[in-house]
């Protein structure tokens, strides 16, 4: 029997990379986003294996009618909570509050109103959900309130969900990335290319594969064992050190 996955944000990066694994190992893969053309071409590249969608985390109403989806495309094995993205990092005094908002409804409100869509289905098949939460929901860093504290949600309502879930036989994961080289930073500077390359420079960084087969590891893991959170990092990142603020000693 094939198996289905709903894969948020899958018009690059992590999202992509899954769904390219996913359908190479025979799943059917609904794939969402706001870049429909990226979809399609997608579609072109899978096949009919794939369903590409439309819309934006944002769009609550749209969300909340995924689960009505029929057919084989509507029996969803696991939901991915990959979309996300973050403001800039401007400190939280300084930040322009709309991009705020954005983040918020794209990382909490989306994927809680997705999920509880998505769930009497799941839970009739036994499936499961994986959420992509961040390193940045454990360990803060100047410019990250909004961002962080989305994430820091996303690992909460994971944790929580679970112990909703418990008896159901659904498993719920929380994938708590570090610095992995997708779009993210084009995204969160505004398509600047320098700060990414310059971020990312002499880091050896993670790439949208290695997350996608990590994700692909606990999809297919025995129904009787649960990841309930995972931290990755590149080997060359490591904990910030403390920040102190000194007096003028002058």
């Amino acid at each position: 029997m094939t198996s289905t996955i709903l894969i948020t944000g899958a018009t690059a990066g992590i999202g992509a990379a899954s769904a390219r694994l996913f359908v190479h190992n025979g799943w059917r893969v609904i794939a969402t986003g706001r870049r429909g053309d990226r979809l399609r071409a997608l579609q072109d590249e899978l096949g009919d294996a794939l369903l590409p969608l439309e819309l934006d985390m944002r769009d609550t109403e749209s969300l909340l009618r995924l689960g009505e989806l029929g057919g084989e495309w509507g029996e969803i094995d696991l939901l991915l909570n990959n979309a996300g993205l973050a403001p800039p990092t401007d400190a939280l005094q300084d930040a322009d509050y709309p991009k705020l908002e954005t983040s918020i409804q794209t990382n909490v409100t989306g994927l809680v109103a997705l999920t509880r869509s998505l769930l009497p289905g799941i839970i009739r098949r036994k499936g499961a959900v994986i959420n992509l939460s961040s390193v940045a929901a454990t360990y803060p860093y100047r410019g990250g309130a909004v961002y962080a504290g989305t994430k820091a949600f996303v690992r909460q309502f994971s944790l929580d969900l679970r112990c909703d879930l418990a008896g159901t036989g659904v498993r719920v994961t929380s994938i708590e990335p570090g610095m992995a080289e997708t779009e993210f930073t084009l995204v969160r500077t505004g398509g600047d290319q320098a700060a990414s390359d310059s971020l990312y420079a002499g880091v050896e960084p993670m790439t949208a594969e290695d997350i996608a087969d990590t994700i692909w590891w606990i999809a297919t893991l025995p129904p009787h064992l649960n990841i309930n959170t995972i931290e990755l990092m590149p080997t060359r990142q490591s904990f910030a050190g403390f920040t102190v603020s000194r007096t003028d000693q002058a």
